[in-house]
């Protein structure tokens, strides 16, 4: 209990409230001719000239109600406790006076757990002041206490509703800069780790092949031009005022791009066996997004490795990739929390699926994922 009541008492403000709009102005606008009027036509109103300048006098607390809640409160529950000593225990009190409620409303739903403690502590003292000085039934007070509850909890509600929204918004922002860390990793890490290796391999054999540093340049500005097309597309996603195609760009059939890319280091190979034909675009990205980043990992990490093998296998249940290396196992490979394996694992786990990542028994190194071929795990 001392924990709730803690937690309540140290609930911040909510952020940005909204500012003051014409419709505030409008509101006090229909709110002061209606006062004129009671005023005006109301026959039984007590105390008719101190209800009604209390009416209007109170209308600005309105403008102040989402920036300085707990103030208006005061004000205005001071004021109406107070006034019945200008008219001899006589309550002023107007049918228009019920726009307070908008304040108690106000108060719960746009000031900090403090301020809605402090300020229910203020409401509950006016009642309690109006039961023992002005002669309050206790049939009204209860009445006017569950008027009052109404506004607040409506108040409570709304900002708790808001609170969860704003986490929703905030979760899906965390997964779309997830995605798209993936993305940029998966993309530029591997046609720059081909340019780079390209440029080593030319620059290796420029002495003795001169031709090598023009073949070099041909394969990284094809990597190049590769790698800005996957951007501009990825940025095409991120505009809104361009249209973009939203649907993963890559498939398993594009698998096949990965071998021969680079003419030199290890050689790739990939094998698809399976029908492939209605594998869901999202699982046929993640496959393809996985396999490119193992065969990156392979190439730049792989010491003395000649082979890297890329197979995929489909049944009717699940899409199985296993990407392996012949290199010596016990070189420097990628960390188990590097950024390309955490994507990897993500990518499989948000379709439902698994990604492991190790040292085969004898030289090498293994890439397993196993994703549901309906693209969630049921």
């Amino acid at each position: 209990m001392h924990g709730l009541i803690r937690s309540v008492w140290d609930e911040p403000r909510p952020p940005s409230p909204p500012p003051r709009v014409w419709r505030d102005w409008a509101l006090m606008g229909v709110l002061l001719l209606a006062a004129v009027i009671e005023g005006a036509v109301r026959p039984d109103l007590p105390a008719r000239a101190i209800a009604v300048i209390v009416t209007v006098g109170l209308l600005p607390t309105l403008l102040w109600r989402r920036t300085r809640p707990l103030r208006m409160i005061a004000i205005v529950f001071a004021t109406t406790s107070l006034s019945p000593l200008l008219t001899g225990g006589v309550r002023p009190e107007t049918y228009t006076l019920a726009y307070l409620l908008i304040l108690v409303y106000a108060l719960f739903r746009w000031g900090s757990g403090r301020e809605a403690v402090t300020g229910l502590a203020i409401m509950l003292g006016s009642l309690a002041i109006s039961m023992a000085f002005y002669d309050l039934l206790v049939s009204d007070a209860l009445a006017g206490f569950t008027v009052m509850f109404s506004a607040l909890a409506l108040g409570g509600a709304l900002r708790y509703r808001a609170r969860a929204r704003m986490r929703e918004l905030d979760q899906v922002k965390l997964l779309e800069r997830e995605q798209l860390a993936r993305d940029l990793h998966d993309t530029v890490a591997h046609h720059v780790s081909a340019m780079a290796i390209r440029a080593q391999a030319g620059l290796a054999t420029s002495g003795s092949h001169p031709d090598a540093a023009t073949d070099a340049l041909r394969v990284i500005e094809a990597e190049a031009s590769r790698t800005l097309a996957e951007m501009r597309a990825m940025v095409r996603v991120l505009r809104r005022d361009e249209p973009a195609e939203l649907e993963p760009g890559k498939h398993i059939a594009d698998l096949e791009q990965l071998a021969g890319r680079v003419r030199v280091g290890p050689s790739v190979h990939v094998e698809i066996f399976g029908d492939l034909d209605d594998v869901p675009p999202s699982v046929g990205a993640a496959i393809y997004r996985i396999a490119q980043e193992s065969v990156t990992n392979a190439r730049r990490h792989a010491r003395h490795a000649t082979r890297i093998e890329v197979n995929v296998a489909a049944d009717d249940s699940s899409v199985r990739l296993r990407v392996s290396d012949d290199g010596d196992s016990s070189s420097t490979r990628p960390v188990p929390f590097g950024y390309g394996l955490m994507g990897m694992i993500e990518r499989a786990g948000l379709l439902g699926g698994t990604c492991e990542a190790g040292p085969n028994p004898g030289r090498g190194w293994t890439v397993t994922a196993v994703l549901p071929r309906a693209g969630m795990a049921a």
